[in-house]
């Protein structure tokens, strides 16, 4: 663990003593606009600091899943819990980074915006001594611990079960943002699936781009155009996530295809299992966040406190595409679909009502 300036500490020893006079609980946490840190008081250990830098906390997931189960993990150890948001600026996340640092971050977890543009602030962070996990997109670094679900996986998932549907037919694949790695993964996970059907001429792809930002509204224009260009003549369609879905559904709602057109997901957005009961949604891969951050959070308590990244419990050694070793979490994956989605009721993850409304009484065996 990196020497604490003497001002940090004193600042963390007066908000403890000013927590535990108070008559409230621990001040709850949200993360900062625009760089701003916002703090939350662990249970002691005023000595142990993990700042997060998110990228744009404005994801359904994040406040709901991630964040939480990151925070209570760090807590647990005794921590305390500061963290930014770079509203969607790779720009602004090296200046986040930098502050989360100079409020005395003994670790960073790292949501990065751009995983290259990223790199500067990494590199000073290990230089100073400071562990970085990179959390659940990958920065190029193998200093960083990397902590994500194995995304060649979940595009492997969301192409099989669209893939069983229409076997021969023509695709559309809306990618996530360009400057994320895990675009690339979900699209390898695609090929592993489809590849031999393209090359044989029984898929034709007839549409296929990023989308910034992973922008469910930017989402919604390219299905418009690629609908456009194709006559409509769209079989199916790979989404990279949840969000961008609910583009790619509204896009063929306003043809009168959706619920005829297959069309993929991640995440287990609340919207999107609603979407797969209606049948509009083929299926949404469940990567459960709330294991992803606790699993994030204890890594970064343990190299905080000197364990080696050899030495982080369930660590494997992962070949990056930029040709570096890294050592990594990788958790698995589960596909979701009308046939199993008691998987995400019974686990807490979406109340009955919300995952049933507006399905069509006796289609879905879970919504009877």
């Amino acid at each position: 663990m990196k020497t604490k300036k003497h001002i940090w500490g004193l600042v963390a020893v007066l908000a403890l003593l000013a927590a535990a006079c108070g008559d409230g609980d621990p001040a709850e946490t949200t993360a900062g606009s625009g760089g701003d840190t916002t703090t939350t008081v662990g249970g002691g250990d005023d000595d142990l600091v993990i700042g997060v830098s998110w990228n744009n906390y404005n994801e359904e997931r994040w406040a709901r899943w991630d964040e939480p189960a990151i925070r209570d993990a760090i807590e647990a150890a005794g921590g305390t819990y500061i963290s930014t948001d770079a509203g969607s600026s790779a720009e602004q996340q090296l200046t986040d980074v930098e502050q989360l640092i100079t409020d005395g971050a003994d670790a960073l977890i790292i949501l990065a915006q751009d995983g290259t543009a990223i790199l500067p602030a990494v590199a000073s962070a290990l230089e100073q001594g400071i562990p970085v996990v990179a959390y659940d997109r990958l920065i190029e670094d193998p200093g960083a611990l990397y902590v994500t679900f194995d995304n060649v996986g979940v595009g492997r998932l969301q192409a099989e079960v669209v893939f069983e549907m229409v076997p021969a037919g023509n695709y559309v694949i809306i990618k996530g943002d360009s400057g994320d790695a895990n675009a690339d993964f979900l699209r390898a996970g695609f090929e592993e699936v489809i590849g031999e059907a393209v090359s044989s001429g029984d898929i034709t792809i007839v549409g296929e781009s990023y989308t910034d930002n992973w922008d469910p509204a930017l989402a919604q224009t390219q299905m418009e155009q690629f609908l456009t260009q194709a006559n409509n003549e769209v079989d199916a369609v790979l989404s990279e996530n949840d969000g961008m879905a609910s583009g790619v559904v509204s896009a063929l709602e306003a043809q009168g295809l959706a619920g005829e057109v297959p069309v993929s997901g991640q995440d287990g957005d609340l919207a999107a299992l609603n979407r797969v009961a209606i049948g509009t949604q083929s299926v949404s891969v469940w990567k459960d966040a709330r294991e992803l951050g606790t699993a994030a959070g204890e890594a970064a308590v343990a190299l905080a406190q000197g364990t080696a990244l050899a030495d982080i419990a369930g660590v494997i050694q992962f070949d990056s595409p930029g040709g570096n070793s890294m050592t990594s979490i990788l958790l698995e994956p589960i596909a979701i679909t009308q046939g199993n989605l008691n998987l995400v009721v019974d686990a807490g993850w979406i109340e009955l009502d919300a995952l049933c409304q507006n399905v069509e009484a006796g289609t879905v065996d879970i919504c009877e």
